[in-house]
């Protein structure tokens, strides 16, 4: 399946994953450690396809202040944000082409391939109308420790699925942009993809060359659900999705007969008060095209504030990312004779790989792995960064984590969306590659 030498897998190691969590049992414990590592270099670009607009061909200009256009190519340094605490991350907007950047999901393309799911670009809707939606297909090489860039595909709703107005309304193929849609979850089936929004949140049908089929707004107890950013907005009708609230993760539960899409961020009510401790999860009947009225809590816990991503084992429990809003190593955190922007302000805190059980309409957890302490003991990562952990320690210190697969052979592959070039929470001062990083159960604990 990869390019790593993993065996094929069988009952006993399906069997096995979950075991071997349930008895780490509390984050920190080594229920897993560095398998491998591939890197794909953060100034990594794409040209646009021949007959897309000229607006594509230099992206990111709209991401100054007052999201004022800026056409001078490389012209403004990134940073993490405003000084002081703001560090350089060593690019500069706009972009010559499109950055393969934002890697929101993967999906198993079959002889060692993956699906990538880039996001919605720049991070808001005001900011990346010259961002194009793309899925690549990408080949791991982890003897090598390298990322291949096979293919892409650019989405797009020729046949004018969506109802409301997009950014390139008026041409023939109708590319979507970062301020159409937010992709951030997928599932690959042999018809083509289903793709998660934020903004809507929407559920969104991609045929096998990337072309809408299907646009489906989410509800739930029969209501619609909407976010800050829903094309149509209530007056009288608060949003209950927050904003970057949406659909953070999509899975197939075993036998593909619901597909489930989890939001990113606890429902709030008309006082804009999140729910306490629990996300909200819909199933959705992909043959009849339509939520089940189904739903799920998944439990939070108390220091994480949203999640990455979730997907099914062949057991049928949940593995899912949950992260806090820090970014960079706790142990180079500022203070103690560390002045900013020698140092991480606000680190992460809380990075963990959660297993849930669902025995009815809410979840268990049923174990959990520290994912910013993991064990190396064979020092295979190949890139640690900025770190104050020991020799033998490996973490995953990004702003967001947000693309997880079960291999379903005591293997689990994780990647990072890097926010280009906003974030850098591996180095101090330079923007976050987008890593592969693939855990194995420990068999020897």
């Amino acid at each position: 399946m990869l390019q790593s030498g993993a065996p094929r897998p069988g009952p006993l190691m399906h069997r096995l994953l979950p075991c071997l969590l349930l008895a780490a049992g509390a984050a920190g414990a080594d229920g897993f450690e560095v398998e491998a590592q591939s890197v794909l270099p953060a100034a990594t670009f794409v040209p646009p396809p021949c007959g897309a607009p000229a607006d594509f061909r230099l992206s990111g200009k709209y991401t100054g202040p007052g999201n004022l256009r800026n056409d001078h190519q490389g012209g403004a340094p990134a940073t993490t944000g405003p000084a002081p605490e703001g560090r350089p991350t060593g690019l500069a907007l706009p972009f010559r082409g499109q950055p393969l950047q934002g890697i929101s999901a993967i999906a198993d393309a079959g002889r060692g391939r993956w699906w990538a799911l880039s996001d919605n670009g720049f991070g808001t809707r005001r900011n990346s109308p010259d961002a194009m939606l793309m899925l690549h297909r990408l080949r791991i090489d982890f003897a090598r420790g390298e990322v291949r860039r096979e293919a892409t595909l650019f989405l797009r709703d020729p046949q004018s699925v969506i109802g409301f107005r997009i950014t390139h309304e008026g041409t023939r193929r109708r590319f979507l942009t970062g301020a159409d849609l937010d992709p951030e979850s997928l599932v690959a089936d042999a018809g083509g993809f289903w793709i998660g929004d934020e903004f809507g949140p929407y559920l969104l049908r991609f045929d096998r060359n990337g072309v809408l089929r299907g646009w489906f707004e989410a509800r739930i107890d029969g209501a619609l659900l909407r976010s800050p950013d829903h094309h149509a907005p209530d007056p009288a009708t608060p949003p209950q999705v927050q904003r970057s609230g949406g659909f953070e993760a999509l899975a197939a539960e075993p036998g593909g007969a619901r597909l489930w899409a989890l939001l990113e961020k606890p429902l709030v009510d008309a006082q804009g008060r999140p729910e306490s401790g629990w996300l909200r999860m819909l199933a959705f009947d992909p043959r009849t095209g339509s939520w089940t009225g189904e739903a799920r809590r998944v439990p939070l816990a108390p220091d994480a504030t949203s999640v990455g991503d979730l997907a099914f084992d062949a057991a049928g429990d949940a593995w899912m990312l949950e992260r806090d809003g820090g970014e960079g190593d706790p142990g180079l955190a500022c203070g103690d004779g560390r002045p900013p922007p020698g140092c991480f302000a606000t680190p992460a805190r809380h990075r963990a790989l959660v297993r849930l059980r669902f025995e009815g309409p809410e979840g268990r957890r049923v174990g959990a792995q520290d994912l910013l302490d993991l064990a190396d003991p064979r020092g295979v990562a190949r890139q640690r960064g900025d770190s104050a952990l020991a020799a033998g320690r490996f973490g995953l210190p990004f702003a967001t984590p947000e693309a997880l697969a079960v291999l379903g052979d005591g293997r689990l592959l994780l990647a990072n969306d890097n926010n280009l070039p906003f974030s850098a929470g591996r180095f101090l001062h330079r923007a976050d590659d987008t890593e592969f990083i693939l855990l194995r159960a420990r068999t020897g604990r």
